[in-house]
Parts: C-alpha cells; sequence; structure tokens
C-alpha cells in the first residue's frame, strides 16, 4: 500500500495556511482573528471559500466561536495529523466508502494497548469491535477499534455511548466504530492522534484478509479524544494493494 498526499482541494489549502499562522504564532492561542471582510482581504480570498474553511477549523477544534467577540484561537489547539477525523472506510474509499463486515462485536477486559492508551483500569469492560473493510470485492483493511469504558463515556460523551448501544444491538447492518463516534459528535469537538508503522500481516490476520501471512502492511494505530480524555483506540492493519491513505504534513 502506498501512503500518499492528495492533491488538496482550494478549501483545504486555505485551511492549511490559516492553521500555520495559528501554529508559527501569527494568530496566537487566545486572540481573535480579524474580521472576515478583513481576513479575505489579507489572504486574497472570497468570504465564501473563507467562511468554509474557518468552519473546518472550528469542527477540528482549533477556533471557537464566542458570541459578541467573533472567532478566538483555542488555548490548546489540536495536533497536527490526518485532515479530519474520519472512518476509515471513507478515508481510503475516494469516491465510494468501503464496506464493514463485522467479525467481531464483544466486550473484553484491557490490553496492554488499550491501558496505555484509554487509561483504562484494569478490569475495565471495553467494548471490541473487530471488522474488515472491503471494496470491490476484495479486502483492503483489518479494523481493531476498542471504545473507553462506559461509565467514562457517560461522563465525557454520553451521545457517544447511547450511539454505540443502539449500533451493538442492530443486527441489520455493519458500521466501524469510529463511524458512530462522529455522526454521534455533531456538538462534540474530537481530536485525534495517529501513528504509522511498516509490517507484515502475520498468519491469522493474513487468513482474515484472504492474503499470506509475509504480506507487507501499514499499521495505523489510532486515538480519539474528546478534550483531553481518549474516548476511542484502534488498529487498523492496510496490507499492499489497499487504496492510498491520504496523509496530511506540516512543521
Amino acid at each position: 500500500m502506498a501512503v500518499s498526499g492528495q492533491r488538496r482541494r482550494p478549501v483545504v489549502a486555505l485551511y492549511e495556511r490559516i492553521a500555520d499562522a495559528v501554529h508559527d504564532g501569527t494568530y496566537p492561542p487566545g486572540s481573535t482573528l480579524p474580521s472576515e471582510p478583513k481576513l479575505a482581504a489579507e489572504l486574497g480570498v472570497s468570504r465564501p471559500a473563507l467562511r468554509e474553511a474557518l468552519l473546518l477549523l472550528q469542527e477540528d477544534g482549533v477556533l471557537t466561536v464566542r458570541r459578541g467577540v467573533g472567532r478566538t484561537v483555542n488555548d490548546r489547539p489540536p495536533r497536527r495529523g490526518f485532515e479530519h477525523v474520519q472512518p476509515l472506510e471513507q478515508l481510503i474509499g475516494v469516491g465510494t466508502p468501503l464496506r464493514v463486515r463485522a467479525l467481531v462485536r464483544t466486550v473484553e477486559e484491557p490490553t496492554d494497548f488499550t491501558t496505555q492508551h484509554l487509561l483504562a483500569p484494569a478490569r475495565a469492560e471495553l467494548r471490541f469491535w473487530e471488522s474488515v473493510l472491503t471494496g470491490e470485492g476484495a479486502a483492503a483493511a483489518l479494523s481493531h477499534e476498542w471504545a473507553a469504558p462506559e461509565e467514562l463515556l457517560g461522563r465525557v460523551h454520553p451521545e457517544f455511548a447511547r450511539a454505540l448501544r443502539e449500533a451493538a444491538a442492530d443486527t441489520g447492518g455493519a458500521v466501524s466504530m469510529l463511524a458512530v463516534l462522529v455522526a454521534a459528535s455533531r456538538e462534540t469537538a474530537l481530536s485525534a492522534h495517529s501513528g504509522i508503522t511498516a509490517t507484515l500481516l502475520g498468519r491469522r490476520r493474513g487468513e482474515q484478509l484472504g492474503r499470506p501471512a509475509d504480506t507487507p502492511a501499514v499499521l495505523v494505530t489510532q486515538v480519539v479524544r474528546v478534550g483531553e480524555t481518549p474516548v476511542l483506540a484502534a488498529k487498523h492493519m492496510l496490507p499492499t494493494g489497499t487504496p492510498a491513505l491520504p496523509v496530511l504534513q506540516s512543521h
């Protein structure tokens, strides 16, 4: 599988210009952005394009709109990474999202991975979903997703907890856990941090994806947070031949 950048839409390039200005201190944390007309003139862009980019920055937790004040830069802008918090089936299924086929929907005790990334106490009960993502009849990726303990979700993101229960009870279709989270988070800002590692599929994952055990693959680990609290952790295994994964990088 190739990990590559894609040609950016104009609004994404504009998003990047403003985000860069936030991260380099042109608009420091707590500052208020210029008015839309002034900012559009400074950047040499149309107001509709600027408004769309500002909305994306607001959705991604970089900006906050305050009545009577305007758009202000959050005190702790999220780390840079993928352009948006998006379900993997949409991110790599350009044009046509991949289909999600559920393999396992269960509750399990924490592993080393979930203890580290979800800060789960020993003997906590975590929802675990294992899914295969398919496109054009072939398996494209294998996903393992864990949600934070339901008691914690009930405090920091009750809508996600409710949506997970409903999705787990729905036997008529399959979705990824991240898709459930994103759909339940319209009024809740999310941030995510991901890591990418080259590896091999191994025997069990190879069998699940219909590929040899020694097939080269990319392992993407992901942690999604509400504020400082992790609510979802995932591992996504993408073998050679999976559609390119778009990655946004900056310095």
